[in-house]
C-alpha cells in the first residue's frame, strides 16, 4: 500500500477524505458531532423506548400454548401475593383477621386491581396469603404494581406486630430492574477512575486522557438515543443499556487509542516537517482504515445473533451494532478535529516557549518497534516458534477442556440475588405454600361439541397427578373455559423449584404421558403446556436448534472478512482458529469459576449464580468475542502487513507488528478488562458470567494469542502466511529466503 501522501487525491478512501475534512474544519466537525449526539438523545427521549411484550418471548410449545390462551382471552393473569405472618410464634386468627380485612379493602379500591381472592392459610398455620389479581397483561404489570406495594406498606405500618410483605412476578421484575440500575451506577463508578488512570499512564497528559473518554461517553450517549428510536422497529428486551455501556466504553476507548497511537508515531517520524492536518491524514490512511474494518467486523459478527430469532439476542445485537457504529463515526469525525486543535495548541505553546528561550526544541524520533520488555516477551516466539506454539496451544486447550462439561440453564427467580425484598418474600411464600413454586398451564383447544369430553379428560389427568410425587397434593387445579367453549386451560402445581430436576421431569411426564393418554383421546383436540418450566425448557431447545446456524454463519463471515481485508486465505484461517481457541479457553474458565463454584470461594458470589451457566451466555460470548478479537487481530496484523509490503522479511515484519502495537494493545486490553470485570460486581448472575468471560478472554487474546501463538504461527509459515496475495508476493520477491 502506498503512503497516504503519495496517493492521488481522487483515489483517497472515504475514511481519509472524512478525516481530512474534519481536520481542516475542526470546529464544524466537533459542532456537527455534538449536534448529532444531542439530536439522537433528543429524538430518542421524545419517542421513548418500545419494550418487548410477552408475545415477543414466545418460543416452542410454551409459546404455542400462550398463543392459544391469548386468542381465547384466557391469558395468565398478573398476580401479587400479600404474605401475612407473625414476627414470632404462630399466627393467630385474632391477629390475622384485621390485617386481611385491611389488605382486602385497600386493594379493592385500586384501579389497577381486578379482584382480591379470599385468604388462604398455610398447611402449618404459620402464614396467610391474599392473592391480588391485577388488570391487564402479565408482561405489563410491573409498570402498575407500585400502588399495590404502597398499600401493602401502609398495612404493615398499621399492623407492626405482624410481618406483611408483597411478592409476585410484577414486584420481582421491579426489584430486578431497580437492582440493575444500581449495579450500572456502581459499574460506572469503578470503570471511569481505572480507565482514567490507564490512559494517564499511556499518554502522560490529562488533555490526551480526556479525548478517548469524551469520545466514548458521547458515543454511548448517541447510541442510547438511537437505540430508543430503533426499539420501535426491534423491541428492547431490557438489556440494551447494559450492553451499550459495556461495549461502548470498551470499543470507544480502543478505537481512539489506535488512532492516537498512530498519529503520535507519524508526528515523531515527521520530526516537525508536517502539519497537524497532514499527520491526521496519515493516521486516517492506516489506523482509520483499521478502525472501520474492526468496527465492521464487530457489527457483522454481532449481526449473526439475529439468526437466533430471539428477542433478547436481537436486542443485544441491535445495541452492539448501534454503539459500535457511533464509536466508529466519532473516531472518523470528532477525533481528527480534536487532534488538530490539540496539536495547534501544542504548537502555539512551543512557539511561545521558543520565543522566550530563544531556542527551538529539537523533535525526538520515537522508535515504533518493540521495547526491551516486549522483545523479551517475543523472544520465545521468534527463537523457538514450533516449541512455543505447541506449548501455548496445549495450555489453551487445557483451559478449554472443562467447557465440555458445561451445563446451561435459563436463569430465573431461583438464581436472582436474594437482596431483592420481593424475592425474600417469595422464598418465605413458597416455603409456606410450596404449591406456588411452579404452575404448569395446560391449554386445550377442541370443537365446542367436545367441551364435555375435554373437561372429563382434564379431570382424569388431575386425578392421576394426585398420586404422582412430582405434583402437589391436595391442590384443586384452576380450570377456565372460553365463552365459545372451544378453549380450556388448567393450572397444575408442582412443589419443586423451577430449575429442579423434579420440575423438569414433571413437565416431561405431562407432555409425553398424561396429556396424550387423556386429552389426546379427544377428537380434534390440540394441546400444549406453558409456564415457567415449559418456557425455560423450550427456550433452551430453541437456542440449541439455532446454535449451528449462528456459529456456522459467524465462522464463515469472520473468515471471509479477514481474508478480504488481508488478501490472505491463510490469515483468514488462522484468525478463525485463534478466535475459536480464545473463546473455548474463556468458556472453560467460566465453567471452572461459576459452574464448579470457584467464584463463590474466591469472590464470595452467591451460589445461586454459580450452579450453572446462563443459557444466553455462551452464544452471546461466542459472537461478541469473535467481534472484539478482530479489533486486536486487524490492528496487529495490519502493522505486520504494512512492514511486509515495504519489503521487510515476514519474520521481522511479524515481530515489528506485535512490538509496534504492543503498548496500545496492552492499554486497550487493560481498559477492556476493567470495563468487563466491573460487571462481576453486579448482582445479575448472567452479567457476572458475561463480565468475567469477556475479561479473561480479552486477557488471553491480548497476552497469549497475539503475543505468543500468532507470531509463532506466522513465523513458522513465513511467506506462506500471505498466500495468495499477489501484492505481497511482489513485495517479498526481493527479500532473500532465509
Amino acid at each position: 500500500m502506498r503512503p497516504a501522501e503519495s496517493r492521488p487525491k481522487e483515489k483517497r478512501p472515504v475514511t481519509v477524505r472524512v478525516a481530512v475534512w474534519s481536520a481542516r474544519h475542526p470546529w464544524r466537525a466537533l459542532a456537527g458531532w455534538l449536534a448529532f449526539v444531542v439530536l439522537c438523545l433528543g429524538v430518542g427521549l421524545a419517542m421513548g423506548t418500545h419494550k418487548a411484550t410477552g408475545e415477543d418471548y414466545r418460543v416452542g410449545e410454551a409459546g404455542r400454548a400462550e398463543t392459544l390462551a391469548a386468542e381465547a382471552r384466557l391469558d395468565r393473569e398478573p398476580v401479587e401475593q400479600v404474605l401475612i405472618s407473625a414476627r414470632s410464634g404462630p399466627l393467630t386468627q385474632a391477629a390475622a383477621d384485621p390485617a386481611v380485612r385491611d389488605v382486602t379493602a385497600r386493594m379493592r379500591k385500586l384501579p389497577e386491581v381486578a379482584r382480591v381472592a379470599p385468604p388462604v392459610r398455610s398447611a402449618d398455620g404459620s402464614s396467610l396469603r391474599v392473592a391480588v389479581i391485577m388488570k391487564g397483561a402479565e408482561a405489563d404489570a410491573k409498570d402498575h404494581v407500585a400502588p399495590l406495594a404502597a398499600q401493602t406498606a401502609a398495612v404493615q405500618r398499621s399492623h407492626p406486630e405482624l410481618r406483611v410483605a408483597e411478592t409476585g412476578s410484577p414486584s420481582v421484575s421491579v426489584g430486578v430492574d431497580t437492582q440493575r440500575g444500581d449495579d450500572l451506577a456502581l459499574s460506572e463508578a469503578i470503570t471511569l477512575p481505572v480507565t482514567l488512570l490507564t490512559l494517564l499512564a499511556v499518554f502522560g497528559s490529562a488533555l490526551m486522557v480526556a479525548v478517548p473518554l469524551l469520545l466514548a461517553l458521547t458515543s454511548i450517549a448517541a447510541a442510547i438515543g438511537l437505540s430508543m428510536v430503533v426499539s420501535h422497529l426491534q423491541p428492547d428486551a431490557g438489556v440494551g443499556t447494559n450492553i451499550i455501556l459495556l461495549i461502548g466504553m470498551a470499543v470507544g476507548v480502543d478505537y481512539t487509542l489506535f488512532y492516537l497511537k498512530r498519529e503520535r508515531e507519524e508526528r515523531a517520524r515527521a520530526g516537525g516537517r508536517l502539519g497537524p492536518e497532514a499527520l491526521v491524514e496519515l493516521a486516517a490512511a492506516t489506523s482509520g482504515r483499521a478502525i472501520v474494518v474492526s468496527g465492521l467486523a464487530v457489527i457483522v459478527s454481532t449481526a449473526t445473533l439475529y439468526l437466533a430469532t430471539d428477542v433478547v439476542f436481537s436486542s443485544l445485537a441491535t445495541s452492539t451494532v448501534i454503539v459500535v457504529l457511533a464509536a466508529v463515526l466519532s473516531s472518523l469525525t470528532a477525533l481528527p478535529a480534536l487532534l488538530v486543535k490539540i496539536a495547534q495548541r501544542a504548537d502555539r505553546r512551543a512557539a511561545r516557549r521558543a520565543q522566550r528561550t530563544g531556542r527551538r526544541p529539537e523533535p525526538r524520533e520515537r522508535p515504533d518497534g518493540p521495547g526491551r520488555l516486549w522483545r523479551a516477551l517475543l523472544r520465545p516466539a521468534s527463537e523457538h516458534p514450533a516449541r512455543t506454539l505447541c506449548l501455548s496451544v496445549l495450555l489453551m486447550l487445557a483451559l478449554a477442556a472443562p467447557a465440555l462439561g458445561m451445563q446451561l440453564r435459563v436463569l430465573n427467580k431461583d438464581s436472582h440475588s436474594r437482596e431483592i425484598p420481593a424475592l425474600q418474600t417469595y422464598d418465605r411464600l413458597t416455603t409456606a405454600f410450596p404449591e406456588l413454586r411452579v404452575q404448569h398451564q395446560i391449554v386445550v383447544r377442541a370443537p365446542a361439541a367436545e367441551a364435555a369430553e375435554v373437561a372429563s379428560a382434564l379431570r382424569k389427568l388431575s386425578e392421576r397427578a394426585q398420586f404422582d410425587p412430582l405434583y402437589a397434593k391436595g391442590v384443586t387445579p384452576l380450570v377456565k373455559t372460553s365463552r365459545d367453549r372451544r378453549t380450556t386451560t388448567m393450572e397444575l402445581s408442582t412443589p419443586h423449584k423451577v430449575s429442579s430436576p423434579e420440575a423438569i421431569a414433571s413437565l416431561d411426564r405431562l407432555r409425553t404421558d398424561y396429556l396424550p393418554d387423556t386429552v389426546g383421546a379427544v377428537p380434534g383436540a390440540e394441546f400444549a403446556v406453558s409456564g415457567d418450566v415449559a418456557h425455560d425448557t423450550d427456550y433452551l431447545a430453541h437456542q440449541d436448534g439455532k446454535l449451528p446456524l449462528v456459529v456456522g454463519a459467524l465462522l464463515l463471515l469472520t473468515f471471509l472478512m479477514t481474508t478480504l481485508v488481508f488478501r490472505s486465505v491463510v490469515i483468514g484461517l488462522i484468525g478463525v482458529a485463534l478466535n475459536l481457541l480464545s473463546a473455548a479457553a474463556a468458556f472453560g474458565l467460566v465453567v471452572i469459576f461459576f459452574q464448579h463454584g470457584l467464584a463463590s470461594t474466591l469472590f464470595g458470589f452467591d451460589t445461586a449464580a454459580t450452579s450453572a451457566i446462563g443459557s444466553r451466555v455462551p452464544l452471546f460470548l461466542f459472537v461478541i468475542l469473535f467481534g472484539l478479537s478482530m479489533d486486536y487481530q486487524i490492528f496487529v496484523v495490519s502493522r505486520m502487513r504494512e512492514a511486509a509490503l515495504r519489503g521487510v522479511p515476514t519474520r521481522e515484519a511479524v515481530l515489528h507488528g506485535v512490538g509496534a502495537s504492543a503498548k496500545v494493545v496492552t492499554s486497550a486490553a487493560v481498559v477492556m478488562v476493567t470495563v468487563f470485570a466491573s460487571f462481576m460486581f453486579l448482582h445479575l448472575a448472567e452479567m457476572k458470567q458475561i463480565g468475567f468471560s469477556l475479561a479473561v478472554a480479552v486477557l488471553l487474546d491480548a497476552f497469549v494469542i497475539r503475543v505468543v501463538i500468532l507470531p509463532s504461527a506466522l513465523t513458522l509459515l513465513g511467506r506462506a502466511s500471505w498466500w495468495p496475495s499477489r501484492t505481497m508476493r511482489r513485495a517479498q520477491s526481493a527479500v532473500p529466503v532465509p
